[in-house]
């Protein structure tokens, strides 16, 4: 055999192992006929080309073109992804050399992003996606730490500028600036504190019937395969305590912390989302192109586990609410990313970070591990 053809053999068996083992499909985003969605829907790829996709935001849109704004983890990057009458028509890198730009937002033009104890702000954002404009610092005096470091954003319907600071640490008692959920105006002035005893949430919305806020919440490691349970939490006035480091999923007492609160002092998850499964993004779906009974249902990425002896997560799930905004049930929306390979094992395809609806009624949802963002759409009459 000639050195040309040993070399070709050598990487094909190579690409085969690696196909085995699943590692290969972290070099690029999952298929989506491998993917499975609810009769009536079609998944699709919008874009393989946002490499480490994060937290989305949407940008200025008008008949059905418009901006999705994307931040990122390991790549230090921000994205802008164009697109028109629902297709991804070019991706721009508006920001890089940041420390762990997951948070993006938007408003009236501006995009704030980010980055562990800074907030920057691009205005005339959507103008200037060829040669974006020099940030404008809205504070550095975020907590620094990256353990639990990358915050989510959002501007709320009060628009003020929300941010989630994680607990530094897999559970400890945090001091005042850590385990929270603030709120500040968008100069960063008259910053205060929503949300307490919050362990580590990346990403929140709110109710369109009662402007409640809505967040999720990542349950604490090394308690076991099966506790506790990610929440899903309801926030109806300022400053209420959802129980970290103290009590977990509304009924777990920690085994250190546990013995100085009770759980009945704190307020318990709306929903119990289970054991390890790194719930992330989540956005109420208030499109019309899905039927109507998913109006007002709450869509949440579930990015997977990393330390369970059988994985879970891996899907996007569908939060289904009674009239009074209480859960009703939770189940799968879109699955298929975590799959058995070629010889039966567990192997990962891609982890879903976030969820957002377009103006046209349809889902995106990014994949850090694919570099990717979905969209999934209603197809049937």
């Amino acid at each position: 055999m000639n050195t040309a053809a040993f070399t070709s053999l050598r990487r094909a068996v190579c690409a085969a192992s690696l196909a085995l083992t699943g590692a290969a499909a972290s070099a690029a985003a999952f298929a989506p006929d491998r993917l499975t969605v609810p009769k009536g829907f079609q998944i699709e790829l919008l874009t393989d080309a946002v490499p480490n996709a994060r937290a989305m935001t949407l940008g200025r849109f008008a008949d059905g073109k418009g901006v999705v704004y994307v931040g990122s983890m390991g790549e230090g990057k921000v994205y802008a992804v164009e697109i028109d009458q629902g297709r991804a028509r070019r991706v721009h890198t508006i920001a890089s050399d940041l420390t762990l730009p997951a948070g993006v937002a938007y408003r009236n033009g501006q995009l704030y992003v980010s980055a562990v104890s800074r907030i920057l702000r691009f205005d005339g954002i959507d103008d200037r996606l060829d040669k974006p404009p020099t940030p404008v610092l809205v504070t550095d005096k975020l907590p620094a730490e990256t353990h639990h470091g990358a915050k989510f954003l959002a501007f709320g319907p009060d628009g003020w500028l929300y941010v989630a600071t994680g607990a530094p640490c897999n559970v400890c008692v945090p001091d005042a600036a850590h385990g929270i959920i603030q709120r500040m105006r968008p100069d960063a002035s008259e910053p205060e504190t929503v949300a307490r005893g919050v362990r580590n949430s990346v990403g929140f919305d709110w109710s369109p019937t009662d402007q409640a806020l809505w967040f999720t919440d990542n349950g604490r490691d090394m308690l076991g395969d099966d506790l506790p349970s990610d929440e899903l939490n309801r926030a109806t006035r300022k400053d209420q305590h959802f129980g970290f480091p103290y009590c977990h999923q509304g009924d777990l007492a920690d085994p250190e912390f546990g013995a100085q609160r009770r759980c009945t002092d704190f307020v318990a998850p709306a929903a119990q989302l289970g054991a390890h499964v790194a719930t992330l993004g989540m956005r109420f779906y208030n499109g019309t192109q899905f039927p109507p009974d998913y109006r007002g249902n709450i869509f949440v990425a579930e990015h997977g586990s990393w330390n369970r002896s059988s994985k879970s997560g891996y899907q996007v799930v569908r939060v289904v609410l009674d009239a009074q905004g209480r859960v009703l049930r939770h189940e799968p929306f879109v699955q298929g990313w975590l799959h058995r390979n070629l010889i039966g094992r567990e192997a990962v395809g891609g982890r879903p970070a976030d969820v957002l609806v377009l103006p046209d009624g349809s889902l995106l949802i990014s994949d850090d591990q694919g570099g990717a963002i979905y969209r999934v759409r209603h197809v049937a009459p």
